[in-house]
């Protein structure tokens, strides 16, 4: 899987707006002044970077002849996914931010669902026993966690990411009489189930639809 850096999006985004605005693509030198790169080659890099993985083409007998294509969906077929940031697979105790950190780019194929999801990185061990979507993976530190942020319909047995006192936690979800539990699936036997009441400050915030390997 292909991931997307900030600066490669803004790269893409400011070729997208400049090319609206002008009818043309920017020139390697105006892309290098834009950004303050060191050098042509350095703008050249991120063309190449962007072509490679599919959200730019280029016409080769055409001056400026590059094109952009919808970074939802590159020529490719591909589908790109925001990275919001990291989840705990541990202690709830990364802070759950949601500021785009770059963008991962999946097979179109990879999920049925298209609306509503993003990317987490994985912190911690608690889940690396997990068997998580159809291929059945686990999650380990690095990997790249799928969440679909409609929580309607989750239920007991469910992998989902909630939020405890603001921070973000990836468990499996336990549902016995009217009481919710997280639950670790881990080969460290330090990670302990987290009891949850209506005092607590959580909410289920999203579903693990797959995981992506790091």
């Amino acid at each position: 899987m292909d991931t997307l850096t900030k600066k490669q999006k803004k790269v893409l985004d400011y070729i997208e707006d400049y090319t609206e605005h002008n009818g043309y693509a920017p020139s390697l030198d105006e892309i290098r002044e834009e950004f303050n790169l060191a050098s042509v080659s350095t703008s050249h890099y991120y063309i190449e970077r962007l072509r490679k993985t599919g959200f730019l083409s280029k016409d080769a007998n055409t001056p400026r002849g590059l094109r952009v294509h919808k970074t939802d969906k590159p020529s490719d077929g591909s589908l790109l996914l925001p990275i919001l940031g990291s989840a705990n697979c541990g202690e709830a105790l990364t802070l759950a931010i949601e500021n785009p950190e770059g963008y991962l780019k999946i097979p179109f194929t990879f999920v049925r669902k298209r609306d509503d999801i993003f990317v987490l990185k994985a912190e911690g061990d608690s889940m690396n026993m997990a068997k998580i979507g159809e291929a059945r993976k686990n999650i380990e530190p690095g990997d790249f966690v799928i969440v679909d942020s409609d929580v309607r319909g989750i239920q007991h047995g469910d992998y989902v990411l909630s939020i405890i006192d603001g921070c973000a936690n990836i468990k499996k979800l336990g549902v016995h009489d009217g009481y919710l539990r997280l639950i670790s699936e881990s080969s460290n036997p330090i990670h302990k189930p987290i009891y949850l009441s209506s005092e607590d400050d959580f909410m289920i915030s999203g579903k693990v639809l797959a995981v992506v390997k790091k």
